[in-house]
């Protein structure tokens, strides 16, 4: 099993590649790279340091610009978006239906299709629109505000095929157990995800 700076070191060496060499699609130029915050040498806080030195070493060798995605912030946008009430809504929602009701209502924000609805899949392709696939790396953050299960990443993955170019990499806090587990949160018997794109930290 790779250590956590191993990891990290080989996605910077596919990403000083030329051309980029996590992509193992051109439908969905998408790697994540696993990290646990329950070990004492990936917390979040020393992750986040760590990503913002891999930010400046690629741009530094590459020429590219690497970007934050916050996805936090695309998760409160949705909500805000969805509802006129936002967040106050989910708050009576929860003191009436309890948090599962809550969590649900979340997804379905998330999740919606709908043409005019301000999805997390909607989100993101807008903001990726905006940046040049040849000069530009997003990468995904803060992917802990999904917890415990407000939404899957494997479905935001088939929801974005075919429809992104910037080459991007979600940093995920979670286990590998037989597959990505969020956070460890998953149990034995809940079902595996579906990924299609390179893992660091696949072990």
């Amino acid at each position: 099993m790779l250590s956590f700076a191993e990891r990290l070191q080989v996605l910077e060496n596919d990403l000083k590649a030329k051309p980029p060499a996590f992509a193992m699609s051109v439908d969905l130029p998408f790697a994540l790279f696993r990290y646990d915050p329950s070990l004492d040498d990936e917390g979040e806080w020393k992750v986040r340091r760590e990503i913002d030195l891999l930010k400046t070493r690629v741009e530094n060798a590459t020429g590219r610009t690497v970007l934050y995605l916050s996805l936090a912030d695309l998760y409160w946008t949705s909500i805000a978006k969805s509802d006129p009430d936002g967040i106050d809504a989910l708050i009576q929602l929860e003191r009436e239906r309890g948090f599962t009701a809550a969590e649900m209502q979340v997804n379905q924000y998330l999740s919606d299709r709908d043409l005019d609805a301000p999805s997390l899949e909607r989100l993101i392709i807008s903001e990726v629109a905006k940046h040049d696939p040849d000069s530009t790396y997003l990468f995904l953050i803060r992917t802990g505000v999904f917890a415990p299960a407000a939404y899957r990443i494997s479905a935001l993955l088939e929801q974005l095929m075919g429809k992104v170019r910037v080459p991007m990499v979600m940093f995920y806090p979670g286990k590998w157990t037989g597959s990505l587990n969020f956070l460890g949160l998953r149990s034995d018997d809940e079902p595996l995800g579906s990924y299609r794109v390179k893992i660091y930290g696949r072990d």
